[in-house]
């Protein structure tokens, strides 16, 4: 066992505690990137064979441990269990000086969930891949790219987590301590709330016969198409559709429409149109009778 392992090691050896899907994402692209994995751990001796049997298929000399022994024999030990998880699992593990442990939760804070690995003289960070790992071959061929948030109890280990999202083609977001709930929160509104969005667009056609199939296909391009315009051209610059071109008229013959199909539907395209009238006052192509009437239509007072 090492007892004096440093995070400055040039290629600190690694282990996984946890064999699903973000690990079979993320420890190949590790060791892709010339990280030493030496151990995975896992409930399921299965999950945590399979992803030995692949890291060694790339040219690594991984094993399965149990959870302690791949600690003792790690540098670096990647907790990649569930959230509620992360806390019990750190607490029931046996740290050492110099070693990190550093789990890949967006939500779950940092300080809290690694304390009994910090109070055993770990250092401790949170590394986030913001990237959907449901489809984890899908998510290896998107990885690179992807932003990761990062958050570490020293800057030793920050800079070289932030040497490994470097090595990974992974942009840095740098989160403060305390604030995951509120990262978390955000990254779901381009994740999942889209989904929640298209299904408002879907139950709206389905009125009109139109089932969720045809619906897919005929807006997924149109959501395709404006966010790579925001790319291009940011939020506000993005904009199109009655909100962007001051059409008040044709926002008030939408909230009538859904107000017929139920409150809820109008509720909901009117809280949207608030969050997009935010945006054409920032793009600044709009007068001011223009936002006032906007504004009226959406049932508030002028600006």
């Amino acid at each position: 066992m090492n007892t004096t392992s440093s995070l400055a090691s040039p290629r600190p050896r690694m282990a996984f505690i946890g064999a699903g899907r973000i690990a079979r994402v993320l420890a190949p692209a590790l060791q892709a990137a010339g990280c030493d994995i030496v151990a995975v751990a896992s409930r399921t001796a299965a999950s945590a064979q399979a992803l030995v049997d692949a890291l060694r298929e790339g040219g690594g000399s991984a094993q399965v441990m149990a959870a302690q022994a791949a600690v003792d024999a790690a540098d670096w030990v990647w907790l990649s269990v569930v959230d509620d998880a992360i806390a019990p699992t750190a607490a029931a593990l046996r740290w050492r000086a110099g070693q990190a442990a550093v789990h890949l939760s967006g939500a779950t804070d940092v300080a809290t969930a690694l304390q009994a690995a910090a109070e055993q003289g770990a250092a401790v960070a949170g590394f986030h891949p913001l990237q959907i790992f449901s489809d984890p071959v899908l998510a290896a061929q998107r990885l690179r790219g992807s932003s990761v948030a990062i958050e570490a109890s020293d800057a030793q280990l920050r800079l070289a987590l932030e040497a490994l999202a470097a090595a990974l083609g992974l942009p840095v977001l740098h989160l403060p301590p305390g604030q995951r709930a509120l990262y978390h929160a955000g990254a779901a509104y381009a994740a999942s709330y889209l989904l929640a969005m298209l299904d408002e667009a879907a139950s709206v056609w389905r009125t009109l016969g139109i089932d969720e199939a045809a619906t897919l296909r005929a807006l997924l391009p149109l959501a395709h198409l404006t966010l790579d315009a925001a790319a291009e051209r940011t939020l506000a610059g993005a904009q199109a559709g009655p909100i962007a071109r001051g059409d008040a008229a044709v926002v008030s013959r939408q909230i009538d429409a859904l107000t017929a199909l139920g409150p809820a539907h109008a509720a909901f395209y009117r809280e949207l149109g608030r969050r997009q009238l935010v945006l054409a006052r920032r793009a600044d192509k709009l007068d001011a009778d223009a936002l006032a009437r906007l504004a009226g239509a959406l049932g508030d007072p002028a600006p």
